[in-house]
């Protein structure tokens, strides 16, 4: 290994832009090689006729500790939405507030239809268990599904039907929560210690941010790498690059190609769908999940709402999720959508225009009861990889990672 040349990152993603801004910090130079125009893998932002629409509906959590030490929150100018949810929920919207957080909304939350009331008591007790853990006491010890893991708190099947199964379907992006309720606990803790934000700019101000304190020729865009034989990548046009070591911090399914390895990541799926309309249907920065059998929407969101530069004045942006396969995104789609949501809302939903469907087969790794928190990083001598799918499903673990491998290749 020479230790003249830069670490070659494969992949300009949250996981590659992290390992890349601490080995910075540790003084080793690096290179990163991006296949797309621009960096941020998942967490990028398009803008049409002036909406700014992620890809894919995405919350970034402001408790998620390596968020915490590697970007500027202020610079962010981040958004919150307001804690707790809109439910949907026989034919009727139903609020249900965090009472932790706003108290006087106390008697609003117990009232709720949603669960009993030693339902929403046990929401209190399980954040009092989660308060004091660190992350490695959530993940360690054994686990179960997430559906199991409620069941055996003592929560309802009335309360897990109607609030965890739609509300962490969202998030886990499958509504059979088989998910590790290690993550379950992880994210449970993250939502109760912090808020669930958006960059007033979109999600991809997170990827812009980290690209931003590279040094000026570090990060190369529209380069597809073909091929990663240990410290060394093989371009497409035949270039060949040798690093002081590599990391591939790619998704997991170009990983396994670029490794040669079989794919062993399965995949949750979402399909999102972006509406402009002329006016909020809801009007207040919160999530609504849909708790009705048999319904195509999983949950709707309306971004302006939270971040108002993501629509242009006058205008709002709805944003209408999926959980799991779909189907084609066509006309069909488009027009089922908008006769369930005209339930909702009403006619007005009619008249709002399609902007933009983003269907994502590979949306999140599946994390399942018995999956380590972190699986091993170092794949050879000057051979790393890092990325949410070898811990666990959020920018949390993609940042850790990135963190982990550039530790590992600094000696730290």
């Amino acid at each position: 290994m020479n230790d003249t040349n830069p670490v070659i990152i494969v992949g300009a993603g949250i996981a590659g832009l992290s390992c890349a801004n601490y080995l910075q910090r540790f003084g080793i130079p690096c290179t990163l090689l991006e296949a797309g125009d621009r960096p941020g893998g998942r967490a990028r932002t398009d803008l049409v006729e002036g909406f700014r629409l992620d890809r894919g509906f995405q919350i970034f959590l402001t408790a998620y500790p390596e968020a915490r030490q590697l970007l500027d929150y202020e610079a962010l100018h981040l958004k919150n939405f307001r804690q707790g949810a809109v439910i949907r929920l026989g034919g009727k919207f139903t609020t249900l507030p965090n009472p932790l957080r706003e108290p006087l909304s106390a008697p609003q939350a117990l009232l709720s239809p949603v669960g009993s009331l030693g339902d929403k008591l046990k929401v209190v007790q399980l954040t009092a268990q989660l308060a004091p853990l660190g992350d490695g006491e959530i993940f360690g010890g054994p686990a179960t599904s997430t559906l199991a893991y409620l069941s055996g708190f003592g929560w309802s099947e009335k309360m897990i039907r109607n609030f965890f199964q739609p509300f962490l379907g969202g998030i886990f992006l499958e509504k059979e929560l088989v998910t590790s309720s290690h993550f379950f606990r992880f994210v449970f803790q993250k939502f109760y210690q912090g808020d669930a934000a958006l960059p007033a700019e979109g999600i991809e101000a997170l990827s812009r941010q980290l690209a931003s304190r590279l040094p000026a020729g570090s990060l190369r865009t529209g380069v597809r790498v073909q091929e990663v034989t240990g410290n060394t990548v093989r371009l497409e046009g035949g270039e060949s690059l040798t690093g002081r070591a590599v990391v591939v911090a790619t998704d997991a399914s170009a990983a396994a190609r670029l490794l040669g390895e079989p794919l062993r990541t399965t995949f949750n799926q979402t399909t999102c769908v972006y509406f402009a309309a002329d006016a909020s249907p809801l009007g207040t920065p919160m999530l609504v999940i849909n708790a009705q059998p048999g319904s195509l929407v999983n949950h709707l969101a309306v971004p302006s709402d939270v971040a108002p530069a993501y629509a242009p004045p006058g205008k709002s942006l709805v944003s209408v999720n999926l959980v799991g396969q779909a189907g084609p995104a066509g006309p069909e789609l488009l027009g089922a959508i908008r006769s369930e949501l005209a339930g909702w809302f009403g006619e007005a939903v009619h008249g709002w225009r399609h902007l933009r469907t983003y269907a994502i087969p590979e949306a999140l790794p599946r994390f399942t009861a018995g999956q380590p928190g972190e699986e091993v990083l170092k794949l050879a001598d000057g051979l790393y990889r890092c990325g949410d799918y070898a811990a666990y499903p959020s920018y949390n673990a993609s940042m850790l990672t990135g963190r982990h491998v550039a530790e590992q290749i600094a000696g730290k």
